[in-house]
């Protein structure tokens, strides 16, 4: 194995444990996080530090991105909100060294790759966009789907180092990992309400939805969402493994990018706004599997 120096940028729920596979594989890596505290948390398992977005890129063979959203990935990586050509000298970017790998695996907007992968032409560096699907579980257990667009070579450098955290797949050109993420999110969340709908179907008729559930799984209608999420629609517990609020971001872009291709997508069109009315009222902060919960509301049902 090539041991590596790879800078990783954002240590939140998803990226903490990604980090600290890379970590197990071997490489050096510096972590950098907003809030510090996130970052000294994995200093346990061997990485370093650094005290800003630069320090981690400076001379790193690859820079992996984790960050919560377009703007901040083009904030932290090219210096300024909104950048769309060459990096800006506070952005990490701006530091790495030609012939290196960035890795973006934010959920972000198609064109925001596009834009991305161009600056980072510019400069020599070989782009990926490679966002994940797995939450929580699948980051700490080292299984996370990662869809990657880039080119063949930059795919060629990159797999070595996505393989630690997950199962990489190259789907096209940069932006086409962004595209199979929103295509991922658009089953998700459809599913996840589809399942919310189910959960207070039977509850309301008077089935047990646990037993239900049980029933269910191994025909047709199984799924991930029916194992995992049932259970905490179920148990009513939503601490956060994928919070609304980003889940709506994803479904949002979704819609968005399907306009631009002459596309109308009615079903995720109408999950999109279930989730923007649960964001409104007030549980962005809950996992998206609490979706259940503007299912009762809309049904006149206490939603708790």
């Amino acid at each position: 194995m090539t041991r590596l120096t790879i800078g990783f940028l954002g240590t939140g729920i998803m990226g903490a444990p990604m980090a600290r596979h890379l970590c197990r594989a071997g490489h050096a890596v510096r972590v950098w996080n907003r809030t510090p505290d996130k970052a000294d948390a994995l200093t346990d398992a061997g990485a370093t530090r650094a005290a800003d977005p630069r320090e981690a890129a400076d001379g790193a063979d690859a820079v992996i991105c984790m960050l919560s959203s377009g703007p901040v990935c083009d904030e932290i990586l090219l210096g300024r909100y909104g950048a769309l050509a060459a990096p800006a000298p506070g952005g990490a970017l701006a530091a790495m060294a030609p012939g290196s790998v960035l890795a973006v695996m934010s959920s972000i907007p198609v064109e925001t790759a596009q834009r991305q992968a161009e600056a980072a032409a510019a400069a020599g560096i070989h782009y990926v966009d490679a966002p994940v699907s797995g939450g929580e579980r699948g980051a700490v257990a080292g299984t996370l789907a990662i869809m990657a667009g880039g080119s063949p070579e930059a795919f060629g450098r990159a797999e070595p180092i996505l393989a630690a955290m997950g199962r990489p797949t190259h789907v096209g050109p940069a932006g086409c990992g962004q595209l199979a993420k929103l295509a991922n999110q658009a089953i998700v969340a459809s599913t996840i309400v589809t399942v919310a709908e189910a959960i207070t179907f039977v509850e309301r008729g008077g089935a047990d939805p646990a037993k239900v559930r049980e029933a269910l799984l191994g025909g047709f209608a199984d799924s991930t969402i029916l194992k995992q999420h049932a259970l905490r629609m179920i148990a009513r517990d939503f601490a956060p493994g994928g919070p609304a609020k980003y889940q709506v971001k994803d479904t949002g872009t979704a819609v968005s990018h399907a306009a631009t291709l002459g596309l109308t997508l009615p079903v995720l069109t109408l999950v999109d706004r279930l989730f923007a009315e649960m964001i409104a009222h007030g549980d962005g902060d809950l996992d998206h599997s609490a979706v259940i919960r503007e299912i009762h509301r809309r049904n006149g049902l206490d939603p708790a």
